[in-house]
């Protein structure tokens, strides 16, 4: 029984090496997992007003490590505690514990982007591995949560979404959206 632990944990917590894009228009999936939700609303603790919200849903068995979704520097990092409910449940995002972090563009300058990082019922660990004041690549590794979970990303209105509901995503890899 030791052994299958073992095996499921290292396989649980692989890592893979992203393939970024070099394309400086596009902005990446922060996490691997399932887009269902593409929608538009505000966000104002980070962006400050209206934007794009694109939602990814992380099964038990997606890869938990997220990606910077652009270059840029960490203006923010806030954690807020909450519930634990099902990240399956869209309102997962309001109620549960998480952690928002806010990228300035260094691609974009005036750029605002923000990722949420959400618990769900399992996944009652969020681990950011960035602080404030850090420059990142996109693509580059910024944070784990430890089982399956839920990650809302926040673009701007002008952002040019480049999927759908229902597609897989590769975190670091995906381009989620372009700008304009």
């Amino acid at each position: 029984m030791v052994v299958v632990f073992s095996l499921f944990s290292l396989w649980f917590f692989r890592d893979p090496n992203p393939r970024v894009p070099g394309d400086s228009n596009a902005i990446v999936a922060p996490a691997h997992g399932k887009v269902d939700v593409i929608d538009e609303t505000t966000e104002s603790q980070f962006v400050g007003g209206p934007c794009r919200r694109i939602s990814i849903f992380l099964s038990v068995i997606e890869v938990h490590v997220q990606q910077a979704p652009v270059a840029g520097k960490i203006s923010c990092l806030k954690h807020t505690p909450g519930e634990f409910m099902s990240a399956l449940k869209l309102d997962s995002a309001a109620r549960n514990e998480n952690v928002l972090i806010g990228f300035d563009s260094s691609e974009r300058p005036g750029e605002k982007i923000a990722v949420r990082l959400i618990a769900g019922v399992l996944a009652r660990r969020i681990v950011p591995w960035i602080t404030p004041g850090d420059e990142v690549e996109r693509g580059e590794r910024i944070s784990l949560i430890q089982f399956g979970s839920r990650v809302d990303i926040y673009l701007p209105p002008s952002a040019q979404i480049r999927v759908k509901l229902g597609d897989k995503v590769r975190g670091g890899e995906t381009v989620i959206a372009a700008r304009t």
